[in-house]
């Protein structure tokens, strides 16, 4: 394990913001995680967990450890004739694992190819895209505890996942993910309720030409974070009541909405963004994506208060013209490493 000090992380963040660690580790096998939080103690650092970079806003300066999970792996544990368990590491790179699992005849993540970051991000934030989710495909996650001092595997059912959410979220300073299993299925079950993604799959039903087709919807609406840095969807969409829905629709009668099962329902961010007059428009180096107005772009050298006077502008924007406050999904950070609300 070597700690380095005064480190640049812009390339170990997808939106490219010019952030200096003060201290920096990669780990590469989970063992190093306590001889890294012996470390953080002794010198009195905070301690914050760097996984692929694609769902967090940093400050310029961190004055903290920065721990960057590099944990690789794909080991199956068992199978019946239905399903198997595949343990991964959580450095793995999450396309890439979709890749390998269509590859391998496993199915149930072709719905989340290209979503960016690591295998161990996956579970914090429950990703989702086309009507599946990730928890969906849990079956456990393995961790480092920091507050039992001792390594722990979490059942998906204690997970508490849901929309962009899970136990992970809830409490962020205690567990450090080193592995997801993950319960897959070896018949194709395709999930296609989204309405352009049944279209584009069109009589091919096969689990790789939908895989595909999500690839190239996503491409043709979301930037490559190498040539437009990004963190993909910037907000969550809304949940509202069915008394909430009722009364916007009145006045907006064409907005993209998913009913949820339990009386709420989701409405598309995109969308509301686009009409409060964001899509495409740039306030300094930040702006919204002219081809989705869900993402927000780094144009040129920004930083954190660069992003910030944008997402709240739109944020203030949206507000106005819909009575909805916006929530951004990805994950800010204070200069001492740790987290705070938006």
């Amino acid at each position: 394990m070597q700690v380095k000090q005064q480190v640049q992380l812009q390339h170990l963040n997808t939106l490219n913001l010019d952030v200096v660690a003060s201290h920096y580790v990669q780990l590469n096998q989970s063992s190093e995680i306590v001889d890294a939080l012996a470390f953080a103690k002794q010198e009195n650092l905070n301690v914050l967990i760097l996984s692929g970079g694609s769902n967090l806003l940093l400050p310029q300066h961190i004055h903290a450890l920065v721990i960057h999970l590099n944990i690789q792996g794909i080991n199956v544990l068992s199978e019946d004739d239905q399903t198997i368990a595949v343990k991964v590491g959580a450095g793995q790179v999450w396309h890439d694992f979709v890749l390998y699992c269509t590859k391998q005849n496993w199915f149930g993540l072709q719905n989340l190819a290209l979503i960016p970051g690591l295998v161990g991000a996956s579970p914090v934030q429950n990703i989702g895209a086309y009507g599946v989710e990730v928890g969906e495909f849990i079956e456990s996650v393995q961790v480092y505890d920091r507050q039992l001092k001792q390594f722990d595997t979490i059942a998906a059912r204690d997970c508490h996942f849901s929309y962009r959410h899970s136990i992970f979220k809830d409490h962020p300073q205690r567990y450090i993910i080193v592995s997801v299993t993950f319960r897959l299925l070896k018949h194709e079950n395709l999930k296609l309720s989204y309405g352009d993604l049944k279209q584009a799959v069109a009589d091919d039903l096969t689990a790789e030409n939908l895989q595909n087709q999500v690839i190239q919807i996503r491409q043709s609406k979301l930037p490559d974070p190498k040539e437009y840095p990004n963190v993909g969807s910037f907000f969550k969409n809304p949940i509202l009541t069915e008394i909430e829905f009722d009364k916007i629709t009145q006045q907006f009668p064409n907005i993209p909405h998913y009913p949820q099962g339990n009386g709420s329902v989701k409405v598309a961010a995109g969308w509301l963004i686009d009409q409060a007059g964001w899509k495409g428009k740039q306030l300094g180096p930040v702006g919204m994506f002219h081809k989705q107005a869900l993402v927000l772009v780094n144009y040129s050298n920004a930083t954190l208060v660069d992003v910030q006077r944008t997402y709240k502008a739109v944020q203030h924007d949206v507000k106005l013209k819909f009575g909805i406050q916006l929530e951004p999904e990805p994950v800010l950070y204070s200069d001492q490493g740790l987290i705070q609300s938006h």
